[in-house]
Protein backbone atom coordinates (compact mmCIF):
# COMPACT_ATOMS: atom_id res chain seq x y z
CA UNK A 1 0.00 0.00 0.00
CA UNK A 2 1.52 3.22 -0.86
CA UNK A 3 1.85 6.00 1.92
CA UNK A 4 2.05 9.68 0.30
CA UNK A 5 4.75 11.85 1.83
CA UNK A 6 3.01 15.35 3.94
CA UNK A 7 5.07 17.40 1.65
CA UNK A 8 5.52 16.24 -1.64
CA UNK A 9 2.92 14.50 -4.32
CA UNK A 10 4.13 11.22 -6.26
CA UNK A 11 2.66 9.63 -8.85
CA UNK A 12 2.35 5.86 -9.18
CA UNK A 13 2.83 4.81 -13.28
CA UNK A 14 0.95 2.10 -14.83
CA UNK A 15 3.96 0.32 -15.42
CA UNK A 16 4.55 0.31 -11.57
CA UNK A 17 1.11 -0.14 -10.52
CA UNK A 18 0.52 -4.03 -9.86
CA UNK A 19 -2.91 -6.20 -9.34
CA UNK A 20 -4.32 -6.13 -5.53
CA UNK A 21 -2.26 -2.88 -5.09
CA UNK A 22 -3.87 -0.17 -3.04
CA UNK A 23 -4.03 2.83 -0.74
CA UNK A 24 -6.15 4.45 1.65
CA UNK A 25 -7.18 8.20 2.82
CA UNK A 26 -9.39 8.70 5.64
CA UNK A 27 -11.58 12.44 6.04
CA UNK A 28 -14.09 13.13 9.21
CA UNK A 29 -17.24 14.96 7.75
CA UNK A 30 -18.03 18.23 9.65
CA UNK A 31 -20.57 20.68 8.91
CA UNK A 32 -18.66 23.00 7.40
CA UNK A 33 -17.91 20.31 4.36
CA UNK A 34 -21.81 20.08 4.00
CA UNK A 35 -21.92 23.86 3.38
CA UNK A 36 -18.32 23.88 1.22
CA UNK A 37 -19.97 21.16 -1.00
CA UNK A 38 -23.13 23.10 -1.09
CA UNK A 39 -21.72 26.22 -2.13
CA UNK A 40 -19.45 24.89 -4.65
CA UNK A 41 -21.82 22.64 -6.81
CA UNK A 42 -25.14 24.84 -5.84
CA UNK A 43 -26.69 21.79 -4.35
CA UNK A 44 -28.30 23.24 -1.52
CA UNK A 45 -31.34 20.10 -0.68
CA UNK A 46 -32.53 21.38 2.38
CA UNK A 47 -31.87 17.57 3.34
CA UNK A 48 -28.26 18.66 3.44
CA UNK A 49 -28.44 22.07 5.00
CA UNK A 50 -31.59 22.49 6.84
CA UNK A 51 -31.31 20.16 10.58
CA UNK A 52 -35.47 21.08 10.90
CA UNK A 53 -36.53 19.78 7.41
CA UNK A 54 -33.72 16.97 7.66
CA UNK A 55 -35.27 15.68 10.77
CA UNK A 56 -38.64 14.67 9.24
CA UNK A 57 -36.21 13.10 6.45
CA UNK A 58 -35.89 9.45 6.29
CA UNK A 59 -32.87 9.78 8.24
CA UNK A 60 -34.02 11.58 10.51
CA UNK A 61 -30.56 13.98 10.64
CA UNK A 62 -28.70 16.16 8.30
CA UNK A 63 -26.29 14.07 5.68
CA UNK A 64 -23.66 14.68 3.21
CA UNK A 65 -24.53 14.87 -0.26
CA UNK A 66 -23.85 11.45 -1.67
CA UNK A 67 -21.32 12.96 -4.28
CA UNK A 68 -19.16 14.40 -1.53
CA UNK A 69 -18.17 10.51 -1.00
CA UNK A 70 -17.37 10.30 -4.71
CA UNK A 71 -15.21 13.34 -4.57
CA UNK A 72 -12.97 11.84 -2.20
CA UNK A 73 -12.55 8.59 -4.04
CA UNK A 74 -11.39 11.03 -6.51
CA UNK A 75 -9.11 13.14 -4.44
CA UNK A 76 -7.78 9.81 -3.78
CA UNK A 77 -7.12 9.16 -7.43
CA UNK A 78 -5.96 12.41 -8.71
CA UNK A 79 -3.55 12.69 -5.62
CA UNK A 80 -2.01 9.84 -4.45
CA UNK A 81 -2.86 6.78 -6.55
CA UNK A 82 -2.00 6.82 -9.41
CA UNK A 83 -1.41 10.42 -8.60
CA UNK A 84 -1.15 13.63 -10.67
CA UNK A 85 -1.30 12.99 -14.87
CA UNK A 86 -4.26 10.30 -13.87
CA UNK A 87 -7.44 11.07 -16.58
CA UNK A 88 -11.38 9.53 -15.20
CA UNK A 89 -12.32 6.98 -18.21
CA UNK A 90 -15.86 5.59 -16.40
CA UNK A 91 -16.81 5.55 -12.41
CA UNK A 92 -19.80 3.96 -10.97
CA UNK A 93 -21.08 4.19 -7.68
CA UNK A 94 -23.50 2.94 -5.47
CA UNK A 95 -25.05 4.29 -2.33
CA UNK A 96 -25.41 2.02 0.63
CA UNK A 97 -25.52 4.26 3.91
CA UNK A 98 -25.99 7.99 4.93
CA UNK A 99 -23.03 10.19 5.82
CA UNK A 100 -23.36 11.83 8.85
CA UNK A 101 -21.36 15.24 10.67
CA UNK A 102 -18.98 13.15 12.68
CA UNK A 103 -18.49 10.14 10.75
CA UNK A 104 -14.90 9.20 9.62
CA UNK A 105 -14.48 7.63 6.46
CA UNK A 106 -11.85 5.21 4.99
CA UNK A 107 -11.76 5.52 1.30
CA UNK A 108 -10.01 2.58 -0.09
CA UNK A 109 -9.06 2.04 -3.71
CA UNK A 110 -7.66 -1.60 -5.31
CA UNK A 111 -6.24 -2.27 -8.42
CA UNK A 112 -8.06 -5.02 -10.23
CA UNK A 113 -7.00 -4.80 -14.04
CA UNK A 114 -4.75 -3.38 -16.02
CA UNK A 115 -4.98 -2.79 -20.01
CA UNK A 116 -1.55 -2.34 -21.25
CA UNK A 117 -2.63 -1.17 -24.94
CA UNK A 118 -4.65 1.93 -23.37
CA UNK A 119 -2.52 2.48 -20.48
CA UNK A 120 -6.00 1.97 -18.45
CA UNK A 121 -6.44 0.56 -14.89
CA UNK A 122 -9.48 -0.44 -13.06
CA UNK A 123 -9.67 -0.12 -9.45
CA UNK A 124 -12.20 -1.19 -7.11
CA UNK A 125 -13.71 1.27 -4.87
CA UNK A 126 -15.11 1.33 -1.26
CA UNK A 127 -15.53 3.64 1.57
CA UNK A 128 -16.05 2.58 4.73
CA UNK A 129 -17.08 4.70 8.10
CA UNK A 130 -15.71 4.32 11.85
CA UNK A 131 -17.86 1.21 12.26
CA UNK A 132 -16.23 -0.47 9.50
CA UNK A 133 -20.10 -0.47 7.66
CA UNK A 134 -19.96 0.30 3.77
CA UNK A 135 -21.48 3.34 2.91
CA UNK A 136 -20.29 4.00 -0.45
CA UNK A 137 -18.59 1.48 -3.24
CA UNK A 138 -17.90 1.10 -6.80
CA UNK A 139 -15.45 0.57 -9.66
CA UNK A 140 -13.30 3.63 -11.44
CA UNK A 141 -11.31 3.13 -14.73
CA UNK A 142 -8.51 5.62 -15.42
CA UNK A 143 -5.68 6.04 -17.55
CA UNK A 144 -2.80 5.56 -15.18
CA UNK A 145 -0.03 8.28 -15.79
CA UNK A 146 3.07 7.11 -17.64
CA UNK A 147 5.56 9.66 -16.54
CA UNK A 148 6.64 9.78 -13.29
CA UNK A 149 6.30 13.04 -10.95
CA UNK A 150 7.36 13.97 -7.82
CA UNK A 151 6.74 17.84 -6.77
CA UNK A 152 6.10 19.71 -3.56
CA UNK A 153 2.17 19.47 -2.67
CA UNK A 154 0.08 22.13 -3.64
CA UNK A 155 -1.69 23.43 -0.37
CA UNK A 156 -5.72 23.45 -1.42
CA UNK A 157 -7.13 26.57 -1.76
CA UNK A 158 -8.77 28.26 1.58
CA UNK A 159 -12.72 28.30 2.02
CA UNK A 160 -13.66 30.69 4.53
CA UNK A 161 -17.67 30.00 4.79
CA UNK A 162 -20.17 32.93 5.53
CA UNK A 163 -23.87 32.52 5.26
CA UNK A 164 -25.57 35.37 5.56
CA UNK A 165 -29.04 33.92 5.18
CA UNK A 166 -28.15 31.51 8.42
CA UNK A 167 -27.16 34.98 10.40
CA UNK A 168 -30.06 36.88 9.15
CA UNK A 169 -32.27 34.03 10.18
CA UNK A 170 -30.51 33.56 13.79
CA UNK A 171 -31.63 37.81 14.14
CA UNK A 172 -34.91 36.92 13.11
CA UNK A 173 -35.06 34.45 15.70
CA UNK A 174 -34.87 36.74 18.21
CA UNK A 175 -38.21 38.41 17.46
CA UNK A 176 -39.89 35.20 17.13
CA UNK A 177 -43.08 35.59 19.39
CA UNK A 178 -42.70 39.34 19.54
CA UNK A 179 -46.50 40.65 18.83
CA UNK A 180 -45.78 43.12 15.73
CA UNK A 181 -46.14 46.90 17.08
CA UNK A 182 -46.79 49.99 14.97
CA UNK A 183 -44.01 51.80 13.15
CA UNK A 184 -44.31 55.35 11.43
CA UNK A 185 -42.31 54.76 8.29
CA UNK A 186 -40.71 58.25 7.28
CA UNK A 187 -41.48 59.41 3.94
CA UNK A 188 -41.31 55.74 2.20
CA UNK A 189 -40.57 57.63 -1.24
CA UNK A 190 -38.66 55.18 -3.08
CA UNK A 191 -38.82 51.51 -3.95
CA UNK A 192 -36.21 50.34 -1.64
CA UNK A 193 -38.00 51.86 1.40
CA UNK A 194 -41.71 51.15 0.86
CA UNK A 195 -40.79 47.82 -0.09
CA UNK A 196 -38.19 46.73 3.27
CA UNK A 197 -40.85 48.33 5.36
CA UNK A 198 -43.85 45.90 3.71
CA UNK A 199 -41.21 43.12 3.73
CA UNK A 200 -41.09 43.95 7.69
CA UNK A 201 -44.42 43.71 7.61
CA UNK A 202 -45.04 40.38 6.42
CA UNK A 203 -42.55 38.83 8.47
CA UNK A 204 -44.85 40.38 11.67
CA UNK A 205 -42.23 42.71 12.56
CA UNK A 206 -44.23 46.15 12.20
CA UNK A 207 -47.27 47.15 11.34
CA UNK A 208 -46.63 49.96 8.71
CA UNK A 209 -48.00 53.74 9.01
CA UNK A 210 -46.70 54.86 5.68
CA UNK A 211 -46.06 59.01 5.96
CA UNK A 212 -45.56 60.93 3.40
CA UNK A 213 -47.14 62.37 0.02
CA UNK A 214 -50.27 59.59 -0.06
CA UNK A 215 -50.20 59.81 -4.19
CA UNK A 216 -46.53 59.77 -4.64
CA UNK A 217 -46.58 56.34 -1.95
CA UNK A 218 -49.29 54.97 -4.25
CA UNK A 219 -48.03 55.25 -7.14
CA UNK A 220 -44.58 54.30 -6.31
CA UNK A 221 -46.59 50.64 -4.90
CA UNK A 222 -48.09 50.34 -8.52
CA UNK A 223 -45.25 50.48 -10.05
CA UNK A 224 -43.18 48.55 -8.15
CA UNK A 225 -46.17 46.11 -7.79
CA UNK A 226 -46.24 46.32 -4.19
CA UNK A 227 -49.77 45.90 -2.19
CA UNK A 228 -50.84 48.96 -0.05
CA UNK A 229 -54.24 47.05 1.04
CA UNK A 230 -55.37 47.89 4.54
CA UNK A 231 -51.94 49.89 4.90
CA UNK A 232 -52.54 53.31 7.07
CA UNK A 233 -51.08 56.14 5.38
CA UNK A 234 -50.97 60.00 6.70
CA UNK A 235 -51.11 62.15 3.90
CA UNK A 236 -47.94 64.68 3.97
CA UNK A 237 -46.73 67.30 1.25
CA UNK A 238 -43.14 67.02 1.82
CA UNK A 239 -40.19 65.07 3.71
CA UNK A 240 -39.92 67.76 6.62
CA UNK A 241 -43.92 67.35 7.04
CA UNK A 242 -43.44 64.09 6.96
CA UNK A 243 -40.76 64.11 9.56
CA UNK A 244 -42.35 65.77 11.83
CA UNK A 245 -45.90 64.15 11.53
CA UNK A 246 -43.87 61.11 12.35
CA UNK A 247 -42.29 62.51 15.39
CA UNK A 248 -45.79 63.82 16.61
CA UNK A 249 -47.00 60.56 16.46
CA UNK A 250 -44.52 59.03 18.19
CA UNK A 251 -44.87 61.42 20.88
CA UNK A 252 -48.67 60.95 21.29
CA UNK A 253 -47.51 57.20 21.41
CA UNK A 254 -49.82 55.89 18.47
CA UNK A 255 -46.63 54.55 17.29
CA UNK A 256 -43.32 52.51 19.37
CA UNK A 257 -41.26 52.90 16.51
CA UNK A 258 -40.15 55.14 13.57
CA UNK A 259 -38.55 53.91 10.67
CA UNK A 260 -36.51 55.97 8.50
CA UNK A 261 -37.41 56.11 4.23
CA UNK A 262 -36.00 57.91 1.74
CA UNK A 263 -35.68 61.23 3.45
CA UNK A 264 -32.02 62.41 4.66
CA UNK A 265 -31.18 61.83 8.50
CA UNK A 266 -30.78 64.77 10.18
CA UNK A 267 -34.09 65.66 8.51
CA UNK A 268 -35.79 62.87 10.36
CA UNK A 269 -33.57 63.73 13.83
CA UNK A 270 -34.27 67.18 14.15
CA UNK A 271 -38.11 66.82 14.34
CA UNK A 272 -37.81 64.13 17.23
CA UNK A 273 -35.40 66.51 18.71
CA UNK A 274 -38.24 68.95 18.42
CA UNK A 275 -40.44 67.02 20.21
CA UNK A 276 -39.75 67.44 24.35
CA UNK A 277 -41.65 64.24 24.74
CA UNK A 278 -39.23 61.92 22.53
CA UNK A 279 -35.96 63.33 25.11
CA UNK A 280 -34.88 61.45 27.58
CA UNK A 281 -31.85 62.25 29.82
CA UNK A 282 -29.46 60.22 27.21
CA UNK A 283 -28.32 61.93 23.68
CA UNK A 284 -28.96 60.31 21.21
CA UNK A 285 -26.49 58.04 19.20
CA UNK A 286 -26.75 55.56 16.69
CA UNK A 287 -24.84 51.44 16.49
CA UNK A 288 -24.54 49.58 13.48
CA UNK A 289 -24.86 45.71 13.80
CA UNK A 290 -22.66 44.16 11.68
CA UNK A 291 -22.53 40.22 10.59
CA UNK A 292 -18.57 40.11 9.46
CA UNK A 293 -17.55 36.72 7.24
CA UNK A 294 -14.31 36.78 9.47
CA UNK A 295 -15.72 37.72 13.09
CA UNK A 296 -16.70 34.57 15.17
CA UNK A 297 -19.90 36.90 16.67
CA UNK A 298 -21.62 39.82 16.01
CA UNK A 299 -20.09 43.18 16.08
CA UNK A 300 -21.70 46.23 17.31
CA UNK A 301 -19.92 50.38 16.24
CA UNK A 302 -20.97 53.05 17.39
CA UNK A 303 -21.21 55.68 16.63
CA UNK A 304 -20.80 55.94 12.68
CA UNK A 305 -23.49 57.92 11.62
CA UNK A 306 -24.65 60.80 14.42
CA UNK A 307 -22.24 62.70 16.63
CA UNK A 308 -19.76 64.09 14.13
CA UNK A 309 -17.35 65.04 17.12
CA UNK A 310 -18.49 63.41 20.64
CA UNK A 311 -16.95 65.19 24.35
CA UNK A 312 -16.21 62.79 26.65
CA UNK A 313 -19.07 63.35 28.12
CA UNK A 314 -21.18 62.62 24.98
CA UNK A 315 -18.98 59.63 24.34
CA UNK A 316 -20.15 58.18 27.98
CA UNK A 317 -23.53 58.31 26.74
CA UNK A 318 -22.23 56.98 23.69
CA UNK A 319 -21.36 53.70 25.22
CA UNK A 320 -23.81 53.33 27.85
CA UNK A 321 -26.80 53.40 24.61
CA UNK A 322 -24.79 50.28 22.75
CA UNK A 323 -24.09 48.29 26.06
CA UNK A 324 -27.68 48.64 26.72
CA UNK A 325 -28.52 47.31 23.69
CA UNK A 326 -26.03 44.31 23.25
CA UNK A 327 -27.82 43.20 26.42
CA UNK A 328 -31.16 43.96 24.93
CA UNK A 329 -29.74 41.49 22.14
CA UNK A 330 -28.78 38.49 25.23
CA UNK A 331 -25.11 39.70 25.60
CA UNK A 332 -25.35 39.64 29.49
CA UNK A 333 -21.76 41.66 30.11
CA UNK A 334 -21.18 43.39 26.71
CA UNK A 335 -17.08 43.85 25.98
CA UNK A 336 -16.33 47.44 24.78
CA UNK A 337 -13.44 48.22 22.54
CA UNK A 338 -12.51 51.96 22.90
CA UNK A 339 -10.45 52.62 19.72
CA UNK A 340 -8.22 54.95 18.63
CA UNK A 341 -4.99 54.75 16.02
CA UNK A 342 -2.31 53.39 19.18
CA UNK A 343 -3.05 50.96 22.55
CA UNK A 344 -1.33 53.20 24.45
CA UNK A 345 -2.35 56.85 25.79
CA UNK A 346 -0.76 59.42 24.19
CA UNK A 347 -1.12 62.81 24.87
CA UNK A 348 -0.94 63.85 21.13
CA UNK A 349 -4.13 61.81 20.12
CA UNK A 350 -7.02 62.94 22.49
CA UNK A 351 -8.85 59.81 21.35
CA UNK A 352 -6.17 57.78 23.74
CA UNK A 353 -6.88 60.07 26.47
CA UNK A 354 -11.06 59.99 26.11
CA UNK A 355 -10.50 55.79 25.83
CA UNK A 356 -8.80 55.64 28.89
CA UNK A 357 -11.32 57.31 30.90
CA UNK A 358 -14.13 55.80 29.66
CA UNK A 359 -12.80 52.83 30.96
CA UNK A 360 -11.79 54.45 34.40
CA UNK A 361 -15.28 55.65 34.21
CA UNK A 362 -16.81 51.78 33.83
CA UNK A 363 -14.30 51.08 36.95
CA UNK A 364 -16.17 53.60 38.79
CA UNK A 365 -19.30 52.42 37.57
CA UNK A 366 -20.24 55.62 35.94
CA UNK A 367 -20.50 53.18 32.86
CA UNK A 368 -22.46 49.80 34.01
CA UNK A 369 -23.18 46.37 32.52
CA UNK A 370 -20.05 46.11 30.31
CA UNK A 371 -16.19 45.31 30.18
CA UNK A 372 -14.21 48.69 28.54
CA UNK A 373 -11.01 48.50 27.62
CA UNK A 374 -8.87 51.41 25.20
CA UNK A 375 -7.19 52.82 23.84
CA UNK A 376 -6.99 49.73 21.15
CA UNK A 377 -6.00 50.20 17.88
CA UNK A 378 -8.46 47.96 15.51
CA UNK A 379 -6.23 44.76 15.22
CA UNK A 380 -5.66 44.22 18.86
CA UNK A 381 -9.14 45.18 19.71
CA UNK A 382 -10.41 42.12 16.98
CA UNK A 383 -7.59 39.42 17.12
CA UNK A 384 -6.10 38.24 20.15
CA UNK A 385 -2.91 37.23 18.19
CA UNK A 386 -1.94 41.09 18.00
CA UNK A 387 -2.56 41.85 21.05
CA UNK A 388 -0.19 39.13 22.09
CA UNK A 389 2.41 39.96 19.77
CA UNK A 390 2.09 43.83 21.78
CA UNK A 391 1.87 42.36 25.14
CA UNK A 392 -1.34 43.78 25.78
CA UNK A 393 -3.77 41.58 28.35
CA UNK A 394 -6.97 42.33 27.87
CA UNK A 395 -10.54 40.66 28.35
CA UNK A 396 -11.95 42.55 25.51
CA UNK A 397 -8.98 42.24 22.59
CA UNK A 398 -10.13 39.26 20.23
CA UNK A 399 -13.47 39.30 21.61
CA UNK A 400 -15.29 42.87 21.61
CA UNK A 401 -18.74 42.67 20.78
CA UNK A 402 -18.86 46.35 20.54
CA UNK A 403 -16.27 48.75 19.22
CA UNK A 404 -16.36 52.40 20.18
CA UNK A 405 -14.91 54.86 17.53
CA UNK A 406 -13.64 57.92 18.18
CA UNK A 407 -15.64 59.88 15.86
CA UNK A 408 -18.20 60.16 12.79
CA UNK A 409 -15.48 59.86 10.43
CA UNK A 410 -13.41 57.12 11.68
CA UNK A 411 -16.71 55.36 12.39
CA UNK A 412 -18.14 55.77 9.24
CA UNK A 413 -15.14 54.67 7.35
CA UNK A 414 -14.62 51.52 9.11
CA UNK A 415 -18.16 50.82 8.44
CA UNK A 416 -18.55 51.19 4.60
CA UNK A 417 -14.95 48.90 4.46
CA UNK A 418 -16.60 46.49 6.72
CA UNK A 419 -19.69 46.34 4.34
CA UNK A 420 -18.17 47.10 0.97
CA UNK A 421 -14.59 45.06 1.40
CA UNK A 422 -15.03 42.78 4.32
CA UNK A 423 -18.81 41.30 2.76
CA UNK A 424 -20.20 42.28 5.78
CA UNK A 425 -24.00 42.30 6.33
CA UNK A 426 -25.69 44.84 8.65
CA UNK A 427 -28.58 47.04 10.07
CA UNK A 428 -28.78 50.38 12.09
CA UNK A 429 -30.09 51.46 15.08
CA UNK A 430 -30.88 54.96 16.90
CA UNK A 431 -31.19 54.69 20.56
CA UNK A 432 -31.76 57.44 23.46
CA UNK A 433 -34.78 58.90 22.31
CA UNK A 434 -38.43 57.37 23.78
CA UNK A 435 -38.64 55.51 21.12
CA UNK A 436 -35.99 53.23 18.83
CA UNK A 437 -35.65 54.83 15.30
CA UNK A 438 -34.77 51.93 12.63
CA UNK A 439 -32.10 54.08 10.40
CA UNK A 440 -31.31 52.37 7.38
CA UNK A 441 -29.15 53.62 4.13
CA UNK A 442 -30.80 54.68 1.11
CA UNK A 443 -28.23 52.14 -0.38
CA UNK A 444 -29.55 49.68 1.78
CA UNK A 445 -30.80 45.79 0.72
CA UNK A 446 -34.11 44.56 1.85
CA UNK A 447 -32.56 42.36 4.26
CA UNK A 448 -30.84 45.16 5.54
CA UNK A 449 -33.94 47.07 6.29
CA UNK A 450 -35.98 43.97 7.79
CA UNK A 451 -32.97 43.70 9.99
CA UNK A 452 -32.90 47.06 11.44
CA UNK A 453 -36.52 46.82 11.89
CA UNK A 454 -36.06 43.33 14.00
CA UNK A 455 -33.58 45.36 16.20
CA UNK A 456 -36.08 48.13 16.23
CA UNK A 457 -38.63 45.72 17.58
CA UNK A 458 -36.41 44.71 19.95
CA UNK A 459 -36.02 47.46 21.77
CA UNK A 460 -39.44 48.69 21.68
CA UNK A 461 -40.68 45.75 23.60
CA UNK A 462 -37.83 46.06 26.11
CA UNK A 463 -39.16 49.63 26.60
CA UNK A 464 -42.62 48.03 27.30
CA UNK A 465 -41.34 46.03 29.72
CA UNK A 466 -39.24 48.31 31.46
CA UNK A 467 -41.92 51.04 31.58
CA UNK A 468 -45.44 48.61 31.78
CA UNK A 469 -47.48 51.31 32.51
CA UNK A 470 -46.99 53.88 29.41
CA UNK A 471 -49.24 53.60 26.78
CA UNK A 472 -47.31 51.97 24.02
CA UNK A 473 -48.79 51.31 20.46
CA UNK A 474 -49.68 48.01 18.96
Amino acid sequence: MTEPSNDLIENVTFDELTIGQSAQLVRTLSIDDIRAFAAVSGDTNPAHLDAQYAAETLFHDVIAHGMWGGSLISALLGTQFPGPGTIYLDQSLHFAKPVRVGDTLTVSVTVTAKDAEHKAVELDCQVLNQKGAKVLSGVARVMAPTKKVRRPRIEAPLIRLFDPHSRFESLLAQARGLEALRCAVVHPCDAESLGGALDAAARGLIVPVLVGPRVRIEHLAQGAGLALDGIEIVDTEHSQESAEAAAELAAKGSVAMLMKGSLHTDELLHAVLAQPRLRTARRMSHVFRFDVPLYHKPLLITDAALNIHPTLAEKMDIVQNAVDFARILGISAPKVGVLSAVETVNPSIPSTIDAAALCKMADRGQIHGAILDGPLAFDNAISSHAAQIKHIASQVAGDADILMVPDLESGNMLAKQLEYLAGATCAGIVLGARVPIALTSRADGPMNRVASAVLALLVAHNARRDHPRQAWAH
